[in-house]
């Protein structure tokens, strides 16, 4: 069974993530196939450089994130254009890895911007699980855990999806606020785990 995980900036996906890695998952971030993208001889440099110039190009030879982020803070098209360089080098790799993966129980897809993308993921996966919680909850772990100011977090928040249209696609919630324990988490995706599998194989009778 193929799984599209999202969530907003700071909902708590990467450790509901690890949950279904404890279950036997086989788990494919897109964001880490995307920081390799965009890292020191990444395969998109070169695209990123063409289209954007080598101003967001780092000393290192990496994509400036910062400068990338500031950019399109400033100028909508901006994420349009870097996302048409990214997005398809990702589905490939993510096809690639799906096959690798096909003996895993579940492959879980982990796409922060499943919604966002315009893409066919919808049509990609046999299910969505969407990780939510209060808006102001995720400024404050976002605040906590990367340093930055509420005005920065709030700016991320405003170019996601909202939590409306997250849900709208989801096929199951996991509501992630409250002080729920890591372990509490990982029993709602167990038990979400069984229920999907007793829908794809169900007993015959």
């Amino acid at each position: 069974m193929r799984i599209g995980l999202t969530g907003g900036i700071g909902s708590g996906k990467s450790l509901v993530a690890q949950c279904w890695v404890r279950l036997g998952a086989a788990l494919i971030d897109t964001d880490a196939i995307a920081r390799a993208l965009t890292a020191p001889g990444g395969a998109a440099i070169p695209a990123i450089a063409a289209e954007f110039g080598k101003a967001l190009i780092g000393t290192d030879g990496a994509l400036d994130r910062p400068a990338m982020r500031e950019l399109a803070f400033r100028d909508p098209t901006a994420r349009k254009r870097l996302e048409a360089i990214l997005h398809p080098r990702i589905r490939d790799a993510c096809d690639r890895e799906a096959v690798a993966s096909a003996a895993a129980p579940f492959v879980v897809f982990d796409v922060p911007l499943l919604v966002e993308s315009q893409g066919d993921w919808r049509e990609r996966v046999d299910r969505v699980l969407v990780v939510d919680c209060e808006e102001e909850t995720q400024v404050l772990r976002v605040m906590q855990r990367s340093g930055w100011t509420r005005e920065t977090v709030l700016a991320v928040m405003a170019q996601q999806a909202k939590r409306e249209q997250r849900r709208a696609v989801a096929d199951a919630v996991i509501y992630n606020d409250g002080g729920l324990t890591p372990d509490q988490l990982c029993e709602q995706v167990r038990s979400l785990a069984a229920l999907w599998n007793n829908q794809a194989h169900p007993h015959a009778d």
